[in-house]
């Protein structure tokens, strides 16, 4: 008996359109996100352990501008770089195509982690406290970026006849993960959960940006088997994915960082430094 897989709804990209503006799944999604973390931001401001480190909802609301663009600046470079270099070569223009779409989570994180260290820089909170404070507000913003990914019927999953399996037109008669959907769940609900839950209390410093980068490294390491690799990178090194080796670094340092968070065992609502 042949299983019926679903079929993949094939939904507009473009929600609606006025004239040359249009607003787009995608987008949308990056705004749910931005408004989860000004929700979510708000309320650890509240909390006694983050507003004795100095944050306050004018403070944090200047920070979530600029971490917003760093997103979006580092997500394109860290995309352009890492998977699509040699085109850049050839082509240097391509970096400012936003219009052709790529976005990368590691170039994203790497942007953040530059404008984060401006702000700790100008406001003379401690880096990692402000890596502490921003790591809760990130999951759910990449939940909705995956879920956005499977609205555009994009980064499909590959090949499997698991009973969930979903056919992507655009990829091919084959039934697919829908790895998309494994991501959000991971990378964004399950994260968002552990990390609201272990920093609703003190922390060593550092400990909350240690965990967020093994939750991410690890969730996104583990679904890469699962997710098509690049049509034109494939498999690298060991069998792996670029989006595993890009996680394996972030599952290393974030161990590291919660050993000597540990080890240091700084007080968690510290002083300003």
């Amino acid at each position: 008996m042949q299983t019926e897989f679903m079929m993949h709804p094939s939904i507009d990209p473009v929600i609606f359109s006025i004239g040359p503006l249009a607003l787009r799944w995608y987008g949308l999604m990056y705004l749910f996100g931005l408004a989860f973390a000004y929700f979510w931001g708000k309320r650890q401001c509240q909390m006694p352990h983050y507003a004795a480190q100095g944050w306050t909802e004018k403070r944090f609301s200047d920070l979530l501008f600029w971490a917003f663009m760093g997103v979006i600046a580092g997500g394109r470079i860290g995309y352009v770089v890492f998977y699509q270099f040699s085109y850049f070569i050839e082509n240097p223009l391509y970096l400012f195509d936003i219009t052709s779409g790529g976005m990368s989570f590691h170039g994203g994180l790497l942007g953040v982690i530059t404008v984060l260290a401006i702000f700790s820089r100008s406001t003379k909170i401690n880096f990692l406290q402000v890596g502490d404070f921003v790591a809760p507000l990130v999951p759910m913003g990449l939940g909705f970026g995956r879920i956005g990914n499977f609205l555009n019927g994009e980064l499909w999953g590959r090949v499997t006849d698991v009973p969930w399996a979903m056919i992507f037109p655009v990829a091919g008669p084959e039934p697919r993960h829908p790895s998309q959907l494994y991501q959000a769940a991971l990378e964004g609900l399950l994260l968002f959960i552990l990390l609201a839950w272990f920093s609703r209390k003190p922390r060593p410093v550092g400990a909350v940006a240690g965990l967020f980068l093994v939750g991410y490294g690890v969730a996104r390491f583990v679904v890469e088997f699962y997710r098509q690799p690049d049509a034109h990178l494939g498999l690298l090194e060991m069998g792996w994915s670029m989006g595993q080796w890009l996680s394996a670094p972030m599952i290393l340092g974030g161990i590291g960082l919660m050993v000597w968070a540990y080890k240091m065992n700084p007080v968690a609502k510290g002083t300003k430094s």
